[in-house]
């Protein structure tokens, strides 16, 4: 009786074969891991530094507010990388704004738009629009129509109120109701409308209308209510509210510029 020894062969399905990974999957994650890592922490940091450029853009305009302005400023810097922007020198946009403003105990809405502003504030940014939403109770603490007698009232697209005014010999009180237009420095007021008053006596209308409009439109100054160097771009009345567009250039945004007062002369 012989000895005989019996093998068990692997059948092939439970055989292992070890295999390395490519070489270009190999340098692919040798590479591609620290790259995602390294954008992970750029990306951070990027956000760190916009979050500490706005808070600081936001002090330094709420600093150099008018006395008569209160109202917390928001700023939001866009573009890609603020970074990248503050070590080419200016930020290609930037967005102030101030939805719960109160100027002179009226309060309003305010927004502002500014290209090419540079990281040293003390320098003038390039382009700015402004805009400010405004009820018609706020408009009438803040401004006065010269010669009007009574309150503004907006309507939708025109503007109202009253005046007085002699003709033919006549004191006469009316009502007008006027479209108005923005004119850089001044709001142009063109009567479409006018009314009498009562007591006013039997004046004919066609020529208390022609005796308001024989001058052309009646311009009331705006820049009196602006910074030096801002003007008025647009003007949009619906009942009750108003939105202003404003535009300036080359202004630096300082407690200089904020304080000033533009004029119409």
């Amino acid at each position: 009786m012989s000895d005989s020894t019996t093998r068990v062969l692997p059948e092939v399905g439970e055989r292992t074969t070890r295999r390395r990974r490519p070489l270009w999957l190999r340098l692919l994650l040798w590479i591609g891991i620290p790259v995602v890592v390294i954008v992970v922490l750029l990306v951070v940091v990027d956000g760190a530094a916009r979050a500490y450029a706005e808070q600081r853009v936001s002090a330094e305009v709420q600093k150099n507010l008018p006395a008569d302005v209160q109202g917390k400023v928001t700023t939001r810097i866009g573009g890609f990388s603020v970074i990248q922007q503050y070590l080419a020198g200016s930020f290609q946009r930037v967005e102030l704004d101030a939805p719960n403003a109160v100027v002179q105990g009226a309060p309003l809405s305010a927004k502002l738009v500014a290209t090419g502003v540079p990281t040293d504030l003390s320098k003038p940014i390039s382009e700015a629009t402004g805009t400010i939403s405004i009820t018609q109770e706020s408009l009438n603490k803040l401004v006065k129509i010269p010669g009007a007698t009574g309150d503004i009232t907006l309507g939708d697209g025109t503007i109202g109120y009253d005046g007085s005014l002699n003709l033919l010999g006549l004191p006469v009180g009316y009502t007008v109701t006027a479209t108005p237009e923005a004119a850089g420095k001044q709001v142009l007021l063109k009567p479409e409308k006018a009314s009498l008053k009562t007591g006013a006596g039997n004046v004919n209308l066609d020529k208390l209308l022609q005796a308001l409009t024989s001058q052309g439109p009646f311009p009331v100054c705006a820049a009196q209510y602006l910074p030096d160097g801002v003007q008025v771009s647009d003007i949009a009345v619906t009942p009750g509210h108003a939105t202003v567009t404003l535009t300036a250039s080359d202004v630096v945004m300082d407690q200089k510029f904020l304080n000033s007062k533009g004029s119409c002369s």
